[in-house]
C-alpha cells in the first residue's frame, strides 16, 4: 500500500508540474510495474483493446458536435434569445451568460467550448455593461461546469462509459442538479450586481416593442432550440441510441449551420473537424494509459484497501457518499473534466456497489462535484482558462467571485444532492433509466 501512495503523490506532483494527465499516470504506473515486479507485457494489450471498443464512438460524435456549434454561430443566436427575455432586470447581462451557458451545454455538451465562445463574447459585453472584470470572468468559468449537468455531456459520456451505465440515466440524473444550480447562480448574480453603482438599467420600451423583439429572437432560435429536442427527444423516446443520436445531432448541427444562420464555411467546417481530431486523439491516449493502470490498480487489490479503509470510518453510506464527495472534488481539482470522470469511475465505483449505494445517484454526484472541483484552486483547468479569455487577469482578481458562486450556488446543490437522491434519481425514474446498464 506504501507503493501505491508514493505512485498516487508521484501522479499528483506530476501533473502539479504540468505534465500531461496521460504520460503522468504512466511514468508513475510504470515505476510501480518495476517495483513490484509486475510483467508490463498484460496491461498494454488490455488498455489497447478497450480503446477499440465500438462504444467509444460516441466519444468523437459529440466532440465534433461541440466544435460545429463553436463555429455555427449558434452562441450569437442563444444570447439573443435569452437577452429578449431578461433585459428589463438590472443583472440581466449576467443572467443571459448564465442561461446560455445552460442553453449552450444541452446543444455543446463541452464546458472547453462554453469558456472559448461565450466567455469571449459575454466577458466584454458584461464589462461594457459596468460588471467588474473579475466578476464577469468568475461567473464564465462557473457558469461554463452547467455543461457536465446539461445532457448531452462529453464528460458523462466517459463516466457512463467507464462505469458501465446508461448514458442516458446518467444525463437525465444531472438535469435537476443542473437547473438548480443555475437558478442559484442567477439570483447571486443579481445580488452582487444590486450593489454595484457602475450597472445600470437599460432604457426602458414599450411592451409592443419587447414583445416584437421576444418575437423576432425566437424565431430565430427555433432551429438551435429544436436541437437538444430532436437528440434527446429520440434518445429517451428509444428511436435512437446515444451514439446513432450524435451522428444525427452532427448532421443537424451542419445543416443549420450552414442554410440557417451561415455561420459555416468550408474552411472553418474543416477546421472544427481537425480540432475535434486533435481532442479526440489526446483523450484517447488518457484512456489508454488510465485504462492500463486501473487494470494494475485492479491486480494490486488497491480498491479493496481503500474499501477496508472507508469501512473502519464510516458505514453509513451519506458518510461514505461525503467522503467519496471529498475524493472526487480533490481529483477535480487536479484534473480536467474527462480525465477527473475516468479516474472517479475507475476507483469509486467499486465503492459504490460495495456499499450498496444507487449508480445513477452517484452519476449525478459526480457531475456537481467534479464541476466544482474542476473551478477550485490549486490546478483548476476551466478556471485558468477563464482567467485568460477575461483578459489575462491576475488570480486575486477573480478567485473570490468564482468561489462566491462555487460556495453558495454550487456547494448548496451538492449538499442536495447527496442527502435528496430523489434530485438525481427522479427524472431517470420517470423515463424508465432506473437500471443502471451500459449502452451506447
Amino acid at each position: 500500500m506504501l507503493a501505491v501512495l508514493i505512485c498516487v503523490g508521484g501522479i499528483i506532483a506530476l501533473m502539479l508540474f504540468g505534465v500531461p494527465v496521460a504520460f503522468a499516470f504512466w511514468g508513475a504506473g510504470l515505476v510501480l510495474m518495476l517495483a513490484t515486479g509486475t510483467e508490463p507485457m498484460f496491461f498494454l494489450p488490455y488498455g489497447f483493446a478497450l480503446t477499440m471498443g465500438f462504444s467509444l464512438l460516441a466519444l468523437p460524435l459529440f466532440i465534433a458536435l461541440g466544435g460545429v456549434v463553436g463555429e455555427a454561430k449558434i452562441a450569437d443566436v442563444l444570447l439573443g434569445f435569452v437577452e429578449s427575455q431578461l433585459r428589463r432586470f438590472k443583472s440581466y447581462v449576467g443572467a443571459v451568460t448564465i442561461v446560455t451557458c445552460a442553453l449552450f451545454g444541452s446543444i455543446s455538451g463541452s464546458s472547453t467550448s462554453a469558456i472559448a465562445t461565450i466567455g469571449r463574447l459575454m466577458i466584454p459585453r458584461m464589462v461594457a455593461a459596468g460588471y467588474p472584470r473579475g466578476h464577469a470572468t468568475g461567473l464564465v468559468a462557473c457558469s461554463s461546469m452547467l455543461t457536465l449537468l446539461i445532457p448531452p455531456s462529453v464528460t458523462m459520456i466517459v463516466f457512463a462509459l467507464m462505469a458501465h451505465l446508461s448514458v442516458a440515466a446518467c444525463w437525465a440524473a444531472t438535469v435537476v442538479p443542473g437547473i438548480l444550480i443555475t437558478i442559484l447562480y442567477v439570483i447571486i448574480n443579481a445580488r452582487v450586481i444590486k450593489n454595484v453603482p457602475t450597472v445600470k438599467l437599460l432604457p426602458p420600451i414599450s411592451f409592443r416593442e419587447q414583445h416584437r423583439q421576444v418575437m423576432k429572437s425566437t424565431r430565430r432560435a427555433i432551429p438551435a432550440l429544436l436541437m437538444p429536442i430532436v437528440l434527446l427527444g429520440g434518445i429517451y423516446g428509444g428511436i435512437w441510441t446515444p451514439t446513432e443520436g450524435g451522428s444525427v445531432a452532427v448532421v443537424y448541427a451542419l445543416v443549420v449551420g450552414f442554410f440557417v444562420y451561415r455561420g459555416l464555411t468550408i474552411r472553418n467546417t474543416l477546421s472544427s473537424f481537425r480540432a475535434s481530431a486533435a481532442i479526440t486523439g489526446s483523450i484517447i491516449i488518457v484512456l489508454y494509459f488510465l485504462f492500463c493502470f486501473s487494470q494494475l490498480m485492479v491486480q494490486m487489490r488497491v480498491t479493496d484497501r481503500l474499501i477496508e479503509l472507508i469501512v473502519t470510518i464510516a458505514t453509513n453510506k451519506y458518510v461514505v457518499l461525503l467522503l467519496l464527495n471529498l475524493l472526487i472534488l480533490i481529483i477535480g481539482m487536479i484534473m480536467d473534466d474527462i480525465s477527473g470522470a475516468i479516474v472517479v469511475a475507475v476507483i469509486c465505483m467499486p465503492i459504490v456497489g460495495t456499499f450498496g449505494l444507487d449508480p445513477i445517484h452517484f452519476a449525478a454526484l459526480e457531475g456537481v462535484v467534479l464541476g466544482l472541483g474542476n473551478v477550485t484552486p490549486p490546478v483548476a483547468p476551466m478556471l485558468y482558462m477563464a482567467g485568460k479569455i477575461g483578459g489575462d487577469l491576475p488570480l486575486n482578481e477573480y478567485l473570490w467571485p468564482t468561489m462566491r458562486f462555487a460556495i453558495f450556488g454550487h456547494l448548496p446543490v451538492i449538499l442536495l444532492v447527496t442527502f435528496l437522491p430523489i434530485l438525481a434519481t427522479w427524472l431517470p425514474s420517470l423515463l424508465g433509466l432506473t437500471t443502471a446498464v451500459y449502452y451506447l
